[in-house]
C-alpha cells in the first residue's frame, strides 16, 4: 500500500499528535497521505485512497466504517483509549514495525458482517448501519419495554424487558457480552438477539442464520413515551408504538486489517484480563 488517509479522534489525548507523527513517516517514506482535521466524508476521501487508519477508540473505528461504507476500502485502528477490541495496534507501541507491514502488504484482510436496520411506520421509513449492534431501547423513562419479536415473518416471543440487542459477530462483545450473550467468532456470519433484563426466567440469547430478517414491535401504548432504535451506540432513531424496527444482514462488509498472528481467543484474554 502507497496511499493513507488518517482520522483521529481530536477527543482523545495524543490522537492528533500521532497522526501528524504518521503522517510525516509515510510522506518520507515515500506513501502519499492525507490527514483529515474534522469529520471525514465518503465524497472527501480521494480517489487512490488504500488504506483508511483511525486513531482513537473502537468508536472511532466504528463510526469511519459506517460513514466510510460506500468505498469499500481496508481500515486500521490505532487505539488511544482503554481497551480496543476492533482497534490493531496502541499507543504504546512502535510504529516502525505498523508501517513496515502496511508498506509491504505483510497483513491479512478481514470481512465483518454488518447489520441494516429499518425503523418502519406508516409515515416514515428511515435507514441505518451498524458495525456492533442495533439495539432497541428506553429513550427518557425508566419503564420496562412491553414488545413482541417475529422471524422472518413468523411470530417468535413476546418480552417485558429493558429492550433488545441484535449484535454481529464483531458486536458480541460490546454491549451483547455485558448483557450476558455469547461470544462469536468475529469471522462467523450470524446475528445474536440477546433480551436486556428480560422479566422472565426463560429469556434466552438466541443464534440466527444471516439470512434471518428480525422484526420488532412494541406492544404496549406507552401514553405519547418514545424509545429508540440505537445504531452502534451513538446513532439513535425514535421509535413509537405502531411503529416497527426491521433487522437484516446489511449487504455490505468492512473490512479490517488484521498484523498480529494472534488467534481471536488470545486476543479476547488479553482484553478481559485488563477489564
Amino acid at each position: 500500500m502507497k496511499h493513507f488517509y488518517l482520522i483521529a479522534n481530536p477527543s482523545k489525548p495524543g490522537a492528533l499528535d500521532m497522526a501528524e507523527k504518521l503522517e510525516t513517516e509515510l510522506l518520507r517514506r515515500g506513501a502519499s497521505c492525507v490527514h483529515a482535521r474534522g469529520y471525514t466524508r465518503a465524497d472527501q476521501i480521494p480517489a487512490d485512497t488504500e488504506c483508511i487508519i483511525t486513531l482513537g477508540g473502537d468508536g472511532t473505528l466504528i463510526q469511519a466504517s459506517r460513514d466510510l461504507i460506500s468505498l469499500d476500502l481496508p481500515m486500521m485502528g490505532i487505539n488511544m483509549g482503554h481497551l480496543g477490541y476492533l482497534t490493531q495496534v496502541s499507543r504504546e507501541e512502535s510504529m516502525e514495525p505498523v508501517l513496515d507491514a502496511l508498506l509491504y502488504d505483510s497483513f491479512t484482510l478481514e470481512k465483518r458482517m454488518m447489520l441494516e436496520g429499518s425503523v418502519v411506520g406508516a409515515q416514515k421509513m428511515v435507514k441505518g448501519i451498524a458495525l456492533n449492534e442495533i439495539v432497541l431501547t428506553r429513550q427518557d423513562v425508566l419503564q420496562m419495554l412491553h414488545f413482541q419479536v417475529y422471524l422472518n415473518d413468523v411470530f417468535f416471543n413476546e418480552y417485558m424487558a429493558d429492550g433488545i440487542i441484535a449484535a454481529t459477530p464483531t458486536g458480541s462483545t460490546a454491549y451483547n457480552l455485558s448483557a450476558g450473550g455469547p461470544i462469536v467468532a468475529p469471522g462467523a456470519q450470524l446475528m445474536v438477539l440477546t433480551p436486556i433484563c428480560s422479566h422472565s426466567l426463560n429469556a434466552r440469547s438466541i443464534v440466527l442464520s444471516p439470512e434471518d430478517r428480525i422484526s420488532i414491535r412494541l406492544v404496549k401504548w406507552s401514553g405519547g413515551k418514545s424509545y429508540s432504535a440505537v445504531f452502534d451506540g451513538d446513532q439513535v432513531f425514535p421509535l413509537r408504538y405502531g411503529e416497527r424496527l426491521e433487522i437484516c444482514r446489511a449487504p455490505k462488509y468492512t473490512t479490517l486489517i488484521q498484523l498480529k498472528n494472534v488467534s481471536f481467543l488470545e486476543n479476547i484474554r488479553q482484553k478481559m484480563d485488563r477489564i
